[in-house]
Parts: C-alpha cells; structure tokens; sequence
C-alpha cells in the first residue's frame, strides 16, 4: 500500500513537471516586455528578492559622510548612470521613451522614492541589479563608494539642502536634441 502511494505521488510530481515543462514550451506563457507578468512570476520574483535583500544588503550604516559635495557627486552619479530609467526630479510626470517600455516600469523616484529604504538596500540594488526587471548590476562599473553615494542621494532626495536641490532640478532623463537635429532624425 506505502508502495502504491509513493508511486503514485513520484508519477504525479512527474506529470506535474512534464505538464509545466509543455507550457512553458508552447510559448503560452508571455515572454514580451509589453505583457503584465503573471501573479506567480511576480509573486516569485517579489518573494526571491526580498530574501535576497534580507539575506544579504549591508546593515551597517553608509561610509559615505552625509555632506553638499558627496550630494551632489550622487546626483552627477544618478544623472550619468540612472535618470534614463529613474527619471528626473519631475518623477513619474515625465519618465523617458525607454522607462515608459519597461515591464515591470522602472519606479520614477522623485515620486515613487526609496528614501525609507535602508541605503544597504540601495546599494544592494545598484550593485547587484535586480533579475528579470531591466536594472543592471553595476557592480562591475562603479566602485563601492560612487554606489554607497548614490544611496546617499537617494536616501536624502527628498530633503535636500537648497544648492544641491538646484543641481538635483536640471538633472535631465532623456537627451534632449536641439529641434533641426530631432526633425532631421524623423524625418529619415
């Protein structure tokens, strides 16, 4: 009787995992970045990152000094390397042609912040990108400092002294062509 029952448990894990394996093969299962992702993917995704972050973000405090100039140098790292996808200090008001593709949408952080964020969690985030969501790992391209200083700003962005608020204004999202230069493109 125990041998029937496992038998039959180990033929219906293996008809569970053919079945599973026939979906995802039938090309059913959306794969294009303008399709909403599912409630399991999301699901799986939300649940492994957030076991990620708790596993392994930094707990200690932020080695970059809360100052003007390491503000500012955030947001000059924030406006080369982020604002394409996180926008500018308009926030969710004016997101770029390629934050507006993205699926799931890049949150606009001027509205949508991460200042209640832990900054480990920043710089886990920047460092190590995030599966599946079109955030890059920039471990490979920024020194830990540049990204413990991106999560200074982004820790801070919304109470920013008036000078490094006036910096944090002309950040742009987007390259903005001069009218000829954007005609001549269009009309090619």
């Amino acid at each position: 009787m125990l041998k029937g029952l496992l038998l039959g448990v180990a033929l219906t894990l293996a008809m569970a995992l053919i079945g599973a394996y026939a979906l995802v093969e039938s090309g059913l299962i959306p794969a294009n970045a303008d399709a909403k992702p599912g409630a399991l993917e999301t699901w799986v995704a939300s649940t492994s990152l957030e076991a990620a972050l708790r596993r392994a973000a930094p707990k200690g405090p932020n080695p970059v000094a809360l100052n003007d100039q390491n503000l500012l140098d955030g947001i000059n790292l924030f406006a080369r390397n982020c604002a394409l996808c996180h926008g500018s200090a308009k926030g969710a008001a004016s997101p770029s042609p390629i934050a507006k593709g993205l699926n799931p949408a890049p949150p606009q952080l001027a509205t949508d912040g991460v200042e209640d964020d832990p900054e480990g969690v920043s710089f886990w985030r920047i460092k190590h990108g995030i599966r599946l969501t079109g955030m890059p790992s920039f471990g490979l391209s920024l020194s830990d400092r540049q990204i413990w200083t991106l999560a200074l700003f982004l820790k801070h962005m919304d109470h920013l002294p008036p000078s490094v608020q006036q910096t944090w204004q002309k950040v742009q999202n987007w390259p903005l062509l001069p009218k000829a230069s954007a005609d001549t493109i269009s009309r090619n």
